[in-house]
């Protein structure tokens, strides 16, 4: 569904993503890792169009998508939440979702129709939010809703857009263990019907989630294998791993 050659990207004289190489196959969830510095983040901001590489390439299925823009990506179906929450915090939960689906409609900018008379938009957001047991906060403004909640109401803003991918950028971040679960349970419900790319720290997540994982270290792709595998890898433990999995 997506991979990368040579994917890379300067800052000055530093490279913080460094000729990645990386394979997304279709209906999988495949995990990203790595210590603080390692150029996760800055990967996902190429994947998703906020950073132009400077050499290599980007294919979203049969698409070289290494030049367009992060409108032009979520058009085509890329959908990426952020390390922190990401939300119109002065709209309820139904508007902010709502926005979303009304940006696959073509009615974007009807700008002198009534709001509720956007049938398609509105029961799309009323079938996410009821997904997301978030239908009887629809009426709340999201700067309003709870940490866990407002991450939630970007899991569903994000999926209103109808994507075929998901980009999770350290979704449990700043979370309490009760959220953070209740957000685990969510993305692996999701994994069932998306392909997912995560980045996320928090390693029994991980490896309770993925199928598949990729370790980064300065820039470049440690190891790749799966959760086993990652595990067993005597490099991935020496750079990241350490005593937080057990062999």
């Amino acid at each position: 569904m997506l991979h990368t050659r040579s994917l890379t990207k300067r800052f000055g004289a530093h490279s913080a993503v460094d000729a990645v190489d990386l394979e997304i196959r279709p209906g999988t969830l495949h995990a990203i890792i790595g210590p603080n510095g390692a150029g996760k983040t800055t990967l996902f901001n190429l994947l998703s169009g906020e950073l132009q590489p400077s050499a290599g390439t980007i294919v979203f299925g049969d698409r070289d998508v290494t030049r367009l823009d992060a409108t032009s990506r979520s058009q085509l179906g890329m959908g990426r939440s952020f390390q922190r929450t990401n939300v119109f915090p002065k709209l309820t939960a139904f508007e902010n979702v709502r926005l979303a689906a009304q940006s696959r409609t073509g009615d974007s900018f009807a700008l002198w129709r009534r709001a509720a008379s956007l049938d398609g938009a509105n029961a799309r957001a009323e079938s996410v939010l009821a997904e997301f047991g978030l239908l009887d906060s629809r009426a709340r403004l999201a700067g309003e809703l709870a940490g866990g909640d407002q991450r939630l109401l970007e899991l569903a803003i994000t999926l209103a857009t109808d994507p075929v991918l998901l980009l999770l950028d350290e979704p449990s971040q700043g979370l309490s263990p009760q959220d953070a679960q209740r957000l685990i349970d969510r993305i692996g419900t999701l994994s069932a019907r998306y392909t997912i790319v995560l980045i996320e720290h928090n390693m029994p997540l991980v490896m309770r989630l993925a199928g598949e994982i990729t370790v980064m270290n300065f820039g470049r792709v440690l190891a790749r294998g799966t959760p086993d595998a990652i595990r067993a890898n005597a490099d991935v433990r020496a750079a990241y791993l350490g005593k937080h999995v057990s062999p």
